[in-house]
């Protein structure tokens, strides 16, 4: 697992907003205190290479976003609600611009012209189960080869995250699961 956190690996951190964080947010995780803390090490790691991500919901509502925002009215807010501002520990994660996209899946051109293609890349944030898995299966069909790291990920139950990781464990050699002592070892 070493390899993961190489000289040319990226650190990826998909979504630490207030709207997966917050107790009090219908889609806030109980185990984003461990995820981050876990996603902090790593960044430690990867300096100049880690690259955080926001979910905004701006997309076109005339699609299938339009009734997902229906059945979940609380997040249908204005893009520059607090609800969507990074969590205070993840701010200063990264000396690169947060990759801002309305999708659950951050994977595509924009992330790729980052970290480049076939790019080497340790996966971690929230939902493990929703935005994390979505990137992870487009990453790997686009070439990337994944490390997620299973411990800095925050997911919406114990068993939404389980469920999660073994969908994504069921890739490889393009998705490996590895924990965060793992990859810093």
């Amino acid at each position: 697992m070493t390899d993961a956190a190489g000289g040319d690996a990226w650190l990826v951190v998909v979504d630490p907003q207030n709207i997966f964080a917050s107790p009090d947010s219908a889609w806030g995780s109980p185990f984003f205190p461990q995820a981050i803390a876990n996603i902090r090490r790593l960044a430690g790691r990867f300096a100049e290479r880690v690259l955080v991500t926001r979910w905004m919901p701006t997309a076109d509502r005339a699609t299938s976003w339009g009734d997902y925002f229906a059945a979940w009215p609380f997040a249908d807010r204005p893009a520059t609600d607090a609800l969507f501002d990074l969590v205070p520990e993840a701010k200063r994660l990264s000396p690169h611009p947060t990759l801002d996209l309305p999708t659950f899946g951050k994977w595509g051109a924009e992330l790729e012209a980052i970290v480049g293609r076939g790019a080497r890349v340790v996966l971690t944030g929230v939902s493990t189960d929703c935005c994390v898995l979505s990137t992870a299966l487009a990453a790997a069909d686009a070439g990337a080869r994944l490390t997620v790291a299973t411990d800095a990920c925050a997911g919406s139950t114990a068993e939404n995250h389980a469920a999660a990781l073994h969908v994504m464990g069921l890739y490889p050699p393009q998705i490996t699961l590895a924990t965060t002592a793992q990859i810093l070892a």
